[in-house]
């Protein structure tokens, strides 16, 4: 019968090392995170978030003025996977319902055009370098997005009555952004009237 040897509690080790299994004080074997979900990530400074403030996101089979954000990897070394998405609705889109959720597609080897800056970005990791990838709040894709998937509910009514609390969905790395490919949050229907709408894209760069 095979036996696994361990080491009962937590070992303090190096990158290149090969530790022990960890065990617990019963001789189980230790196979939880340890750490928060995106620690990992987070600790080796591949983790980062993007903001954007858009009023009237518009529909995602709209190549012009998509997002956001808006997420173009123009990175030739790594891929964008995205970890989870938010939104908060802070002026009602008053004459259509809709739904804001992703959107995106490939053939983007160049800088998406009139772009519009991104209302925040960083590496979680404070201090922490840039994303090879670039946010933009809005931009001009060279093809429209080919798929959507809807998150966020986007009501008629007043915030003050019936929009939601901001919202947060993991999405668990389920949508990968490749080199020279972009991805965005986008409406699901043409917008009739005017809406703000705070999003953000929480995202970590593995190389391909």
């Amino acid at each position: 019968m095979p036996l696994i040897q361990g080491q009962v509690g937590p070992q303090i080790v190096s990158d290149g090392v090969t530790p022990n299994a960890r065990m617990g004080k019963l001789g189980e074997l230790m196979v939880s995170e340890v750490q928060g979900r995106y620690y990992e990530q987070a600790y080796r400074k591949n983790l980062f978030l993007a903001w954007a403030a858009v009023t009237t996101p518009v529909i995602y089979s709209t190549a012009a003025a998509t997002g956001g954000p808006l997420i173009w990897n123009g990175s030739q070394t790594t891929n964008v996977v995205l970890l989870a998405a938010c939104c908060a609705i802070t002026t009602a889109f008053t004459t259509t319902p809709g739904v804001i959720g992703l959107t995106g597609n490939t053939g983007q080897s160049a800088v998406p055009g009139s772009t519009t800056a991104i209302d925040g970005r960083a590496n979680c990791f404070i201090g922490g370098g840039a994303s090879a990838a670039t946010p933009y709040r809005i931009g001009t894709v060279s093809t429209a997005g080919n798929f959507f998937y809807p998150l966020f509910q986007a009501q008629l009514g007043a915030t003050s009555v019936t929009q939601s609390n901001t919202a947060w969905i993991d999405l668990g790395g389920a949508i990968i952004c490749p080199p020279n490919a972009w991805v965005s949050l986008a409406s699901g229907v043409a917008a009739a009237a005017a809406g703000l709408a705070h999003c953000g894209l929480l995202y970590t760069e593995v190389p391909v």
